[in-house]
């Protein structure tokens, strides 16, 4: 797409960014697709709070979560196909909206992976030291931590050294996450049909699945808003469409094909854990409120017996995978941000053996260190309303994204059906959905009850969440005066009709004196 007054754009190269290019086929793009939402984890925190908030509409709700997520699916699917640039977000915003709104959307992305990446740490540490059965060691707040630190550094490694032995790690990772979920709804439903599962267990009802049986507005607000969280993490997969043979497709079928994946697995789980379980609010009964924070732990001994460390390595490895899987797309849009210089140029390094953004793989890494030590010293319930925040990063660079595809596609939507769904319609419904969810958290959120803490008066959780972005903004004019951001918020080394940097195996990179692409 072309304009007659668009600004000069600074003289680029076909040798693009230089990642490895061909590195992931749709296999394993789906993998790391779906690694990064930590299926499991996700679940073992998420399925309780739903049951609490909606009660036996707790199905119904991870498919209605779904649709907003499916939706900007296809708006990242659309854009991908036009711009297959690593920078995603960051790249496509910019080229829709312009520099400070792009930047700003490069900024959300940054920021909900280094929360993230810190409390996966954290939680896959935990489940290491709970296979000990030590109270000692796995309520050891600085032998948890520091053994989440060495889960960065060790992901942080792996990921420098090139996306085939990662993908390889993260094949072995997975595959012990879904066989521990396969084995936990068969012998949840099998527990059912045979009449040996505890006091309260159930068939499977139809109405679990009725959308008009919500008693509560503010509950299935509540619901949905979780159940996004668990879903996120598949645009992964788009942040290494540079690295992925036929960049232009593959990632965003596998973006597409991990969602779905993803809602089949999500409502099998959550089923089988309702029959099995019931609802009821004693023993291991979803309704208990003791159990809410981790299901699979409360339930891991009557369905598991003996075994039941399974389940609790499952979980362990689900973080674990997710953390090395975190830093990905983090390294990458930050690269792709440096590329266009709307960062310093040293994000832009890269590792000559590997391929991989070295510099801009360790500083992330290292700021998130950082702020899960800081936290964890502060307060480990602050730590804890970090993670409730997200929700707010999340939902914000998702609809921006989704706004954007609209935008930049407006004179296409209505030339052929397929561009006025894929195109228009779904982005926009995405887009509007997201951004409820976005207000309706930040309302929630504001409540001095919500979460672990309080700020100001406030909760804690908006403060985090709010307070996260609003910082972003204050980096961006702080940038906006070095010189070597002029021309990015100028609007010349990235807009509308920037050819896209991608990689190409045939041709090296040369980088000037100041770090720039000649």
């Amino acid at each position: 797409m072309s304009g007659k007054n668009a600004a000069p754009t600074v003289p680029t190269t076909t040798g693009g960014k230089g990642l490895a290019a061909g590195t992931l086929g749709l296999f394993g793009s789906t993998v790391i697709g779906l690694a990064s939402t930590a299926p499991v984890y996700s679940l073992a925190a998420t399925i309780g709070f739903v049951v609490l908030a909606v009660g036996a509409q707790a199905p119904i709700a991870m498919i209605l979560a779904f649709i907003p997520m499916f939706l900007t699916a296809s708006a990242y699917r659309e854009l991908n196909r036009a711009v297959p640039d690593c920078g995603t977000a960051f790249t496509w915003v910019t080229k829709a909206f312009g520099p400070r709104t792009g930047w700003l959307a490069g900024w959300g992305v940054a920021v909900a992976g280094i929360i993230v990446l810190a409390n996966l740490a954290q939680i896959g540490s935990k489940y290491l030291w709970l296979l000990t059965n030590n109270p000692d060691l796995y309520d050891n707040t600085v032998l948890v931590t520091a053994t989440g630190v060495v889960f960065i550094a060790a992901m942080t490694y792996i990921s420098v050294r090139g996306l085939q032995i990662g993908e390889r790690l993260q094949n072995v990772l997975l595959g012990v996450q879904y066989v521990a979920l396969i084995l936990f709804v068969v012998l949840a439903f099998w527990a059912v049909i045979t009449g040996t599962a505890p006091e309260g267990s159930t068939a499977p009802q139809a109405d679990w699945f009725n959308p008009f049986a919500f008693t509560s507005l503010s509950g299935f607000t509540e619901a949905i808003l979780l159940c996004l969280f668990i879903y996120w993490g598949w645009d992964t997969c788009l942040a290494l469409n540079e690295e992925t043979k036929d960049p232009e497709r593959t990632p965003g079928r596998a973006a597409v094909l991990s969602t779905v994946i993803l809602l089949v697995t999500y409502v099998s789980v959550t089923v089988a854990a309702m029959s099995f379980a019931g609802l009821g609010d004693s023993g291991v009964g979803l309704g208990n409120e003791e159990n809410s924070g981790d299901v699979f732990l409360a339930l891991k001994d009557a369905i598991f017996g003996p075994w039941a460390w399974l389940l609790v390595i499952a979980v362990c490895v689900s973080a674990i995978s997710s953390t090395q899987t975190t830093i990905l797309p983090t390294a990458r849009g930050t690269l792709a941000m440096s590329t266009y210089r709307a960062l310093p140029e040293a994000f832009g390094r890269i590792n000559p053996k590997f391929r991989t953004p070295r510099f801009a793989t360790i500083f992330m890494s290292v700021v998130a260190v950082v702020f899960y030590v800081g936290m964890t010293i502060v307060s480990e319930n602050i730590l804890s309303d970090t993670i409730l925040s997200i929700g707010l990063a999340i939902a914000f660079y998702y609809a921006l994204t989704s706004y954007a595809c609209i935008w930049y596609f407006r004179k296409e939507i209505f030339t052929t059906a397929r561009n006025f769904f894929f195109k228009g319609l779904f982005p926009l419904l995405g887009g509007l959905m997201l951004t409820a969810a976005f207000i309706q958290s930040a309302i929630d959120m504001y409540n001095p009850d919500y979460g672990y803490t309080v700020i100001f008066g406030i909760g804690g959780v908006f403060v985090v969440g709010v307070g996260s972005l609003a910082l972003g903004v204050v980096l961006m004019i702080v940038w906006s005066f070095f010189p070597r951001a002029k021309a990015f918020f100028r609007g010349e080394s990235l807009n509308m009709d920037t050819e896209v940097l991608v990689p190409d195996e045939d041709v090296p990179i040369v980088r000037s004196v100041d770090g720039g692409l000649m």
